[in-house]
């Protein structure tokens, strides 16, 4: 039976009963699995066009849509052939990741220019170097072996306290040597100073190992791939480690999303039969795809590379190694290891040279990665004395609380809210998605912009935090996140999911349907800020401190470039302080990866940063619960806490009911 997906036009051969959703995702068609295929997330919606399907109508389905022909791809049987429609809203697009941050309206971006010069300084000692040795030939009278001599010319240059070498070179090494009159390069790898870094910075010496050797002089081809493998996209960029200089960069969606949009439908995706084997797979076949494009941009050759680095979280790097990451689900949520030792990239799959290792970053614990230790590292925090909040919003937020001598750490599951899930109208950030609103504060009538500047046909999780923001100065959502059904203006109404706001009409849409933000909608949201300040105050309570002491706050990640601060903090996701705190940093991970291919001491700080961090399990702490139900409202319950913000409400509604007693204004109803 053949199944045709349209409007990608990409078809594939399946068994009698196969699974739909299984059908798309080998076919490589992106379909929007939040829940990872078990029913009730309603994301991975179709609708066939032609053909005949066996499957239940589930409750997260409504029953009109599926006399319409409408399906959840996870429940449904092919039974023939078919044509399937994807919707427009499941769309990826690639060049939406790229698009730039236009504005920040508080608080200061700080480039990575500018965090690399403040974290390196003057260092800059590749961890593969390269060296041109002029070995001279052997004689009667000195006929040593051949490694034994450039083991010797490595020596005279000095720097180097003991050398290992990677026996592959061995079979080509004679060849090598006499092929341009015994001149050639010898390229080493550094390695993790272990239980003595001190002492090795010191003296300026290292243990490194030997692991490639060229005919003549190739110096000056000395290149690094440097990777932040997210859960949602996989960004790559490759380094002159000559220059200390980034030649290209480039990103994807993470071929793993069509198996569950988070880590844990990941993890359960992993345990079933092929599963763990697939998800590598994919998630190298992303990084493959990356490394030829950026290649080509350089133009740089795959033998040219001689390091690789990449920082992910916990389960991004169990994944991508091969390793089960079962247990981290499972308490007490543990690890197949913290730190892994540097492995061959092309035993993983990765197309780069047989002497390329792929570093990978320490992991802190089963929710808190590489991506966070990676992104300390790239900030600079864990270099300076002022107590700061690093936080990196997603699905699963991690943050950092404390400066150069301490530091407390916790994962805090906010649900996929932030990225668009959970949302009757949420997508991921792509061309459509609504990022920014305001609304007219005497009709109440909105003003949309939406990414690439297109009709709407989706909320993304920028946009939804706007939105909401917006909503609660207008007076249109009480602080519990209830819809105000008094106010003149039919865009509020009722709905089948409860009261809703109208955004667009289904002429104004993408997808030809009124696109909506619901009571349910706002309540995601208030539950995902609230999980993330719940975080952020007991991390700084389990040590004694208040967020009034917080002399920064460091927000990085991809999301969080397009965060908007005044918005983030009116409905209580951010903390109310000074704006001239708040600092973006951008990919803090994808940064911290580069700086360890730019400086071989980098290997240590990243496991001082891990060492240093203490995890603080929230799910176990008695405080997180008690503080998440207080944020459980816009902005909180406590006024205190956010004493800016709650001044500008009681203001706006002052003014509101003072414009309302005079008569003032008068709203005219839509129709």
């Amino acid at each position: 039976m053949i199944v045709r997906f349209l409007p990608h036009n990409q078809e594939i051969e399946v068994e009698p009963g196969e699974n739909l959703l299984r059908a798309a995702t080998e076919a490589g068609v992106y379909v929007q699995a939040s829940c990872g295929g078990e029913g009730v997330c309603g994301k991975c919606r179709v609708t066939i066009e032609k053909g005949e399907v066996d499957g239940p109508c589930p409750a997260s389905l409504p029953e009109e849509d599926f006399r319409r022909g409408v399906r959840l791809a996870c429940q449904t049987r092919i039974l023939g052939d078919l044509e399937v429609r994807i919707p427009v809203e499941a769309f990826l697009d690639q060049k939406t990741l790229l698009r730039g941050r236009g504005r920040v309206s508080a608080g200061r971006k700080l480039s990575h220019q500018t965090l690399e010069s403040a974290v390196l300084g003057e260092c800059f000692t590749p961890t593969s170097a390269k060296r041109f040795l002029e070995i001279g030939p052997p004689s009667i009278q000195e006929n040593q072996a051949d490694l034994d001599r450039v083991l010797l010319a490595l020596k005279r240059q000095g720097g180097i306290e003991e050398i290992s070498v990677d026996p592959r070179i061995l079979k080509t090494l004679p060849k090598v040597l006499r092929q341009d009159g015994w001149r050639a390069t010898a390229t080493l790898r550094h390695n993790r100073s272990g239980s003595f870094p001190g002492e090795c910075r010191e003296k300026g010496l290292r243990r490194v190992q030997l692991i490639q050797v060229e005919a003549g002089d190739t110096t000056r081809e000395h290149y690094s791939l440097a990777f932040d493998v997210g859960t949602t996209s996989i960004w790559g960029q490759i380094l002159d480690l000559n220059q200390r200089k980034v030649l290209a960069e480039a990103s994807a969606y993470n071929g793993q999303v069509l198996y569950g949009d988070d880590v844990i439908t990941r993890i359960v995706y992993s345990q079933k039969p092929g599963g763990l084997k697939k998800l590598q797979e994919v998630a190298v076949a992303t990084m493959n795809l990356l490394i030829g494009e950026l290649m080509t941009q350089a133009p740089v050759r795959p033998e040219q590379i001689t390091h690789m680095a990449a920082a992910g979280n916990t389960v991004m790097t169990h994944l991508l190694l091969g390793l089960d990451p079962k247990y981290i689900r499972e308490s007490p949520y543990t690890p197949v290891a913290s730190l892994v030792p540097p492995i061959q990239a092309r035993e993983l799959g990765l197309e780069v040279a047989d002497h390329v290792s792929l570093y990978t970053f320490p992991q802190v614990a089963s929710y808190v990665g590489g991506d966070i230790v990676a992104g300390v590292l790239g900030s600079g925090i864990y270099k300076q004395k002022p107590l700061t909040l690093y936080i990196d919003i997603g699905t699963n937020g991690e943050i950092v609380v404390g400066n150069c001598d301490w530091m407390v750490t916790a994962a805090c599951s906010a649900g996929p809210a932030f990225e668009g899930g959970g949302i009757k109208h949420g997508l991921r950030a792509a061309p459509g998605a609504i990022e920014d609103f305001h609304m007219d504060s005497e009709t109440f009538e909105p003003a949309l912009l939406t990414i690439g500047m297109t009709k709407p046909r989706g909320i993304c999780g920028s946009g939804l935090i706007n939105i909401v923001a917006e909503f609660l100065e207008a007076n249109v959502i009480s602080p519990n996140g209830k819809f105000n059904t008094d106010l003149p203006t039919d865009r509020i109404r009722r709905g089948p999911d409860g009261m809703e706001y109208v955004l667009a009409y289904g002429a104004e849409t993408l997808k030809g349907t009124d696109i909506v933000i619901t009571e349910v909608d706002i309540d995601n949201l208030m539950r995902a800020k609230a999980a993330m300040y719940a975080g952020y105050a007991t991390l700084l309570q389990a040590v004694g401190l208040s967020i009034s002491d917080l002399e920064r706050v460091v927000i990085a990640g991809a999301f969080g470039s397009f965060v908007d601060v005044e918005r983030a903090v009116t409905i209580g996701l951010l903390p109310d302080l000074p704006r001239s705190r708040f600092l973006f940093v951008g990919n803090g991970s994808l940064l911290g990866a580069r700086l360890l291919s730019y400086c071989y001491e980098m290997l240590d700080d990243a496991e001082r940063i891990a060492r240093i961090m203490t995890n603080v399990e929230l799910s176990e702490n008695p405080l997180f619960m008690d503080n998440y139900v207080a944020a459980l409202f816009l902005p909180h319950t406590n006024a205190d806490e956010f004493p800016e913000v709650s001044r500008r409400l009681e203001k706006r509604k002052n003014q509101a009911n003072s414009a309302k007693s005079g008569g003032g204004i008068t709203a005219t109803k839509n129709v």
